[in-house]
């Protein structure tokens, strides 16, 4: 047991019958991920918490239920700020959802709430305030979304991922605590004969992930496909490509043609095989393959998710800035940059090796374990 938590174990000598705590997060796996890994902290260190996590009916792709915690299903969709036809639906979507939030926050009565963003978050955030339940949100990018700058004038605290979120919520000091981004326990280092076993690929081989995000990224997709197209014959190089859905059956097809060792995805659960091999990333910006990056410290070439705010954008800066990541706009992003900087890095390593040294004077934070300790202290 950690000493420091031991005047907070078990919780059951402190307030009588099970503590119990709810976790609510919007439908992205940048969202989600995170609260599977702090889930796992409760889990791991808490034996005597009863936990639920609430997530929006379009999040079940990523097969949460498999993760072993009760899962609440809301029917809740994202707010925009017009007026159509999809925006007065999604608008009443959002009414109903808020309605099954308010019956399960009833029949779990929580203890704590812990929000991981998204407008998904909002009605069990605010029920909580309203009925003085603790309430904790964690922001995974740089710079906070609508939903938590909203949120955190609600909450009790605020953890982020970022030590620069802080600029951006300078009226909210005291509230803010930096826990660094929870990653899953199932993202191990895995030794690199077996993550070569586990994708019959080969061990003298450059090898290149490409990821676009929990949805793929068509762009992405598209670019990588054309500059590895015009590759010579030969290279030493391999690739793993997760492509989401919808370029699965295109680039099944063009990658057939190629004389090139593809690994093609629609999406990988075992994610960290693929991780534990990467010489080089090509993926989003997201918070949590920014977390996932430092924890493997895998070198990258980042390309912002374009939308949203430009959240991405911030989260690229930071990493560019510190010397291991290459950002590029996607607004930017072409094929034969693409490909000289394949043939760049495939004929001088060591310039990929300087980029992963440099993650070593990054700070990696006991995310999910830090961000259990601090809402199981506020209880």
């Amino acid at each position: 047991m950690n000493p420091a938590l031991a005047d907070k174990q078990p919780l059951a000598d402190r307030k009588r019958g099970r503590m119990k705590i709810l976790v609510v997060t919007g439908a992205s796996g940048g969202h989600i991920f995170p609260a599977i890994g702090f889930l796992e902290a409760l889990r791991d260190t808490y034996q005597d918490i009863e936990t639920l996590l609430v997530v929006p009916k379009r999040s079940l792709k990523f097969n949460i239920l498999s993760a072993g915690f009760r899962v609440a299903i809301i029917s809740t969709s994202t707010i925009r700020l017009s007026i159509t036809l999809k925006d007065i639906i999604a608008l009443f979507h959002f009414i109903q959802g808020a309605v099954e939030s308010l019956r399960i926050f009833l029949a779990f009565k929580p203890d704590a709430v812990v929000g991981f963003g998204g407008s998904d978050s909002i009605p069990l955030l605010l029920l909580a305030w309203m009925a003085r339940v603790k309430a904790v949100i964690h922001e995974q990018n740089c710079l906070p979304g609508r939903a938590n700058r909203f949120l955190v004038w609600f909450c009790d605290r605020m953890a982020i991922s970022f030590v620069e979120t802080r600029e951006f919520l300078k009226g909210h000091k005291d509230k803010i605590v930096v826990t660094g981004n929870p990653i899953r326990r199932s993202l191990k280092r895995i030794e690199r004969d077996e993550a070569l076993d586990f994708f019959g690929l080969e061990g003298d081989k450059f090898t290149v992930l490409v990821m676009g995000g929990s949805h793929g990224s068509h762009r992405i997709n598209i670019c990588f496909l054309e500059a590895v197209s015009g590759l010579k014959n030969g290279l030493a190089l391999q690739v793993i490509h997760i492509a989401g859905d919808e370029d699965y059956p295109l680039l099944e097809s063009e990658y057939g043609k190629l004389n090139l060792p593809v690994k093609l995805f629609r999406f990988l659960k075992e994610v960290q095989y693929a991780y534990s091999l990467a010489d080089l990333a090509i993926c989003r910006a997201g918070g949590t393959a920014i977390a996932e990056l430092l924890h493997f410290k895998i070198p990258a070439v980042i390309i912002p998710y374009p939308f949203a705010y430009r959240h991405q954008s911030y989260n690229a800066r930071v990493f560019q800035e510190k010397g291991c990541a290459l950002l590029v706009q996607e607004e930017e992003l072409e094929a034969q940059d693409l490909r000289r900087m394949l043939r760049e890095y495939l004929s001088a390593p060591e310039k990929l090796e300087k980029m992963r040294q440099v993650y070593q004077n990054i700070p990696e934070y006991r995310s999910s374990d830090l961000l259990a300790e601090l809402v199981v202290s506020l209880i």
